[in-house]
Parts: C-alpha cells; structure tokens; sequence
C-alpha cells in the first residue's frame, strides 16, 4: 500500500513549513536564544500544519531529528478526542513527574484539546499552573473559542492562518513535478482554492485525482468533486437579479442532473455576492442572500435549503422590478411630468397598516395580521418565514402550520416562540401556547403590500410554474 501524498510531504523541519513564515520566525528566534516556555497553544483550521510543527517543535527542543516516522519515548502525542475524560488527564498528571527517559525535555502534544471535559480541564489546569522544569505541552485544536480563558492565559498563543491560493498552488505544483503527475495550472488553482486555505485537503484531492493517470485539466476536477462552473455562476447570479423564474427552476434542474455539490455552489455563489458588496453594487436583496447563503452548509438538506433560498430571493428581485415599472406607468399615465416620475420613485415607501384595536384579553385569527407586523419590527429574519404560516386556534393554544420543514424549524425554536407568545399578548391581553407542525398539504396566503396603488396584473405566470414544481412560494418583500 502506497503512503498517501500528504503524509510523504508534510514538513520535516521548521524550513519546510509553508505559508506560516511569522510562526516560524518567532519559534526560531526562541530556539536559538533558549527561551522555552513551558506551554503552547497552536489554534488554526484544520490541514494548515499546526500538528506537523508541533512535532518538529517537540524535536527541535530535544536536538533530536526528525524523519516523519521517528518514534521517542519522550515525545508523547495524545488524540483529545479519544481521550477526553478526566481519568486520562488525572494518568497524565501522575506520569509527567516522571523524568525524561533520554531527552531534555519531556514533550505532550495534545490535539483537538478543546475536546476534553470541564473536568479534564480543571485537571489539566493545576498541571499547566505549576510543571516540572522537565516538561513542556504543546496544545492544538480548530476551535479555540471552546478552551476555558484559565488554559489560554496559561501558553503562548500561535495562530495558523489559511495559506493563501497561490502558495498552495505552488507547492501542489512542486508535488506533481516529483510524482510526475500531469496537470494544468488551472487545475492546480481549483484544488486550492476548493481546499480553501488547507495544505492538507489540496494534497489529498490532488493525490485521488492522479490515481487516473491521465492529464488532469480544470474540467476533470470539476467533474471529480462536483464543483459549478464559473458560468453556472454567473448565470444563476444573472437569472436571481433579472427575476427570471423560469430560467433559475432551469438551472436548478441542471444543478441536480450533474450532481453539482449544493455546497460548494453556495460558497461560489457567496464569493460573488460578497464581490458586489465590497464594489457596493449590491442591494438589499443581495445582503438577504449572502445571509441565507451562508446557512446552506450546516443545514440538514443542503440542496433543498440552497433552492429555497435562491428561489425567494429570484422572486423578490421580479416583485421589486414589476413594482417599479408599475409605479412610473401610473405617475406617467398621468401626465406629470419625468420630476414628478422622480420624486415618486424617490419617495420612502409607506407600508403602515390599521393598527389594531386595544388589548381585549381574547385572541382571534383576525389578530395574526397584527402579531405578524410586529414581528417584522422585531425580528425581520423570523419574519420571512412567520408570514408562510397558517394559524389555527384550540383553547389557549395557538398552532403554526408550515409546509416546509425548513420554515417550521425556524420558527419552534424557543427563542422564537416565546417572542410571539408576547406579541400576541400586547395584541389582545390573551396568553397563549405557541405549537409548529409541518403540514405539507397547506397553501399559506401570503398577502403582498405594493408601495402605491396599482393597476390589477395578471397571475405571474413563472410563480405559477415554481409553485407547479416546489410549492407553494412566498413574493418576498423588497
């Protein structure tokens, strides 16, 4: 069996180390004037090299060398995940009184350390407080936020940044030259920017790519990973601003039949949104996308969320460019003139509402409308999917019907609920119990407030078409 690519060319030494040239400079300058402490504390993402300087750290301090396979007994690597309990930080605080076997300094690299327990840290902490001259700890992990400030104040603190495209296209570049590996700088480029900052998973999608021995070019990667084209891109991003239904449902299809990987759409698609905001050509629109964008990751459907989301905001871009053209048909079938026409689409946009009456202590459906707008001054991101609900009342319960998971899950947190619960209090004195179903035979009305008055339009014919296919869709406020 072969030695996997990112293992054979991990760093041997601090000269080797690539792209963290401040982390090297410091450890260096304490090395050569003998200032060890006691303690590190390496933090960074993941395949950034934080475990390979830890081990050539460990070395460097005993004048030991280093091979990548070097086994010493004074040089002890301990995984927090599998060893997160406080028994095993209790062994550990027994065995490092014990003196080095043959080296200098006995060594303890800790990873993933923000695994361990609350009680594997208070152990770990007296040990940290006060070690013996003999002992030093070198802790890693991807999330620091988690490790309690008594262990942080207790190291020095390196923090490993993402490398950067071009240096880790570099070094992928060199790999392929020893391995004779055939491909294209494009290529290489993807790999690293779909490695997103990590050594580690670039040389691993650059080593399952050479296993076809043929060359490897930008579409090959493509294909490998699932990755969207840079004109798939740009066409959803077109369809999305132009408010074409139609074209985006089109697309998503295609997304589906080649099995685009849904996540990696929404980062591309994230990048270029995040491009319009820093030109500042982007709109309010825009913002809700990124927003919504960035939760495809983590969601339990990614491809559902990310066509939810790419739909909702399509059909808010066409409602806010039919309202427009609307607006200067009136003023200008009116005979005012291209100033009046100005300061119409100028104007604020005035959506006030009949406020409701005074609290009467019982709840009727006719209040929701009223709890609705409240929220929306409140909690605009719960408000979206509040409007999509169907309520129904029971006793002192009021239920939420939803007819998407993605929309119930939103609002049942509890957080949510007892927000509404108040609402619906300061709207009719009632206090009710608040309950979120997903009922997928439902056809929730959502009202849509046009800024001015407008001539009647016909059915939009492409909303009709999405509804055909997903459901029912909400025309989202601009």
């Amino acid at each position: 069996m072969g030695q996997a690519l990112y293992r054979k060319y991990r760093s041997r030494s601090l000269d080797e180390v690539v792209g963290q040239e401040h982390i090297v400079k410091t450890l260096k300058n304490a090395l050569k004037n003998n200032k060890i402490s006691h303690a590190y504390l390496f933090t960074g993402p993941k395949g950034v090299g934080k475990t390979s300087v830890a081990r050539i750290l460990a070395h460097e301090i005993n004048q030991l060398p280093y091979s990548g396979d070097t086994v010493n007994l004074d040089i002890i690597e301990i995984d927090a995940a599998s060893n997160r309990r406080i028994d095993e930080i209790r062994d550990l605080r027994e065995k490092v009184h014990i003196a080095p076997t043959a080296a200098k300094y006995k060594v303890y690299i800790i990873d993933e350390v923000h695994m361990l327990t609350k009680e594997a840290f208070n152990a770990l902490l007296k040990t940290l407080e006060e070690p013996p001259a003999h002992c030093v700890f070198i802790l890693a992990t991807t999330e620091a936020h988690k490790l309690p400030e008594t262990i942080i104040s207790r190291t020095q603190r390196f923090t490993f940044k993402p490398i950067n495209k071009k240096q880790t296209a570099d070094h992928l570049e060199k790999i392929s030259l020893n391995e004779n590996i055939d491909i294209t700088r494009g290529a290489l480029e993807l790999l690293a920017e779909h490695g997103e900052g990590s050594f580690r998973d670039s040389i691993s999608l650059l080593d399952q790519l050479s296993s076809s021995r043929q060359k490897i070019i930008e579409e090959t990667v493509r294909a490998t990973l699932g990755l969207p084209s840079e004109n798939l891109i740009n066409d959803l991003l077109a369809a999305i601003k132009n408010g074409e239904n139609t074209v985006l449902v089109k697309l998503l299809d295609s997304l589906r039949d080649q099995a685009v990987d849904p996540v990696a759409v929404s980062t591309n698609l994230s990048r270029k949104v995040r491009g319009l905001l820093l030109d500042e050509s982007a709109s309010n629109i825009d913002i809700q996308l990124l927003r919504n964008l960035l939760e495809v990751s983590s969601s339990a459907h990614p491809r559902s969320s990310l066509e939810i989301c790419l739909l909702e905001a399509c059909l808010a871009s066409a409602k806010t460019d039919v309202i427009s053209k609307n607006v200067v048909a009136s003023v200008a079938a009116n005979t005012e003139t291209e100033i009046a026409v100005k300061k119409v689409l100028d104007a604020p946009v005035n959506n006030s509402k009949p406020q409701p009456e005074a609290p009467s202590g019982d709840f009727k459906l006719e209040d929701w409308p009223h709890v609705i707008d409240k929220v929306k001054s409140e909690a605009t991101s719960l408000y979206t999917a509040l409007r999509l609900a169907v309520p129904s009342l029971s006793d002192n319960k009021l239920t939420l019907a939803f007819q998407f998971p993605l929309h119930q899950k939103k609002v049942a947190t509890s957080k949510a609920k007892d927000l509404i619960g108040r609402l619906v209090e300061q709207v009719s004195g009632a206090k009710m119990s608040i309950e979120c179903i997903v009922d997928k035979s439902i056809q929730p009305q959502v009202e849509v407030v046009a800024p001015v008055p407008l001539n009647e339009a016909e059915p939009d014919e492409h909303a009709q078409t999405i509804s055909s296919i997903f459901g029912s869709t909400e025309l989202l406020e601009s």
